[in-house]
């Protein structure tokens, strides 16, 4: 029986998506690129879920590719890294695409595609001994993981660069001043805030964040125009939810709102 890398448990609507390689810090080979995408495809068309908590197991997040399977390729790592940067590309779209938030919690370090990953998230919540590099030049190789799509956007064009060409490590504190981070913890305090967080946004209205969710995706490559169209239809197409009738409601009666996910 082939060794499991990835793990998926859906507990009151999160869906913990666990990266299970802590002896060797969560690097990603082969098999575990394929576990991340077929983990990822396995959300993606789940109407149960209401956010999404990564997390890597052990002392670090992710530290990467799997950098000592990588030298033992020799002449043939091309042909090894191909299937393997297919494989996380897949992935990473597909939860980036996902109209679930998705959460991520960092320990340790998050380098390489684990940085990417981070970059991948919605929210990221980090230990306060968390730190964060590309990594991917110090090893000759450039960077994957749709890094050169979304920390340009995150931190703009010229820090990106920095972090990129320098391999410059952030910690925690800074990550969060650049805006890669959501919210720096207490190492001791993360799974349960990291959880807590997660919970919180599962029992929100889940097709109003779903939506806006989606809303910011489009407003890339959208005009102003047409993202005012799609906000329009948005809102209404809400408007006829009952956990619109019910945020409604418990405005107006000042109590907290019961959504149903509906």
């Amino acid at each position: 029986m082939s060794e499991t890398f990835v793990r998926l448990e859906i507990r009151e609507r999160v869906a913990h998506f666990t990266l299970d390689r802590p002896d060797r810090g969560n690097a990603i080979n082969l098999e575990m690129a394929q576990e991340l995408a077929d983990t990822a495809a396995r959300l993606a068309d789940d109407p149960g879920v209401g956010a999404v908590l990564l997390r890597g197991l052990g002392p670090n997040f992710c530290v990467g590719g799997d950098v000592k399977t990588f030298a033992t390729f020799g002449d043939r790592l091309p042909q090894y890294l191909r299937p393997v940067a297919t494989a996380l590309h897949l992935a990473v779209s597909r939860l980036a695409r996902s109209d679930v938030p998705l959460v991520a919690a960092v320990q340790g370090a998050a380098a390489g595609a684990g940085m990417s990953l981070v970059c991948a998230a919605d929210f990221v919540l980090a230990a306060d001994s968390a730190r964060f590099r590309m990594a991917y030049t110090r090893i000759g190789l450039s960077v994957d993981g749709g890094s050169s799509y979304f920390l340009p956007r995150i931190v703009g064009a010229r820090r990106a660069l920095d972090l990129m060409l320098t391999n410059r490590t952030l910690d925690a504190a800074e990550a969060c001043d650049w805006g890669i981070v959501t919210r720096v913890v207490p190492a001791a305090d993360l799974d349960r805030e990291a959880e807590a967080f997660a919970a919180t946004l599962a029992r929100g209205a889940t097709g109003a964040l779903r939506a806006a969710k989606r809303l910011v995706r489009e407003s890339w490559s959208d005009s102003l125009e047409t993202q005012l169209e799609y906000e329009t239809r948005e809102i209404v197409e809400r408007a006829r939810s009952v956990d619109a009738r019910e945020g409604i409601t418990a405005f107006v009666e000042r109590r907290e709102p019961r959504f149903r996910g509906a």
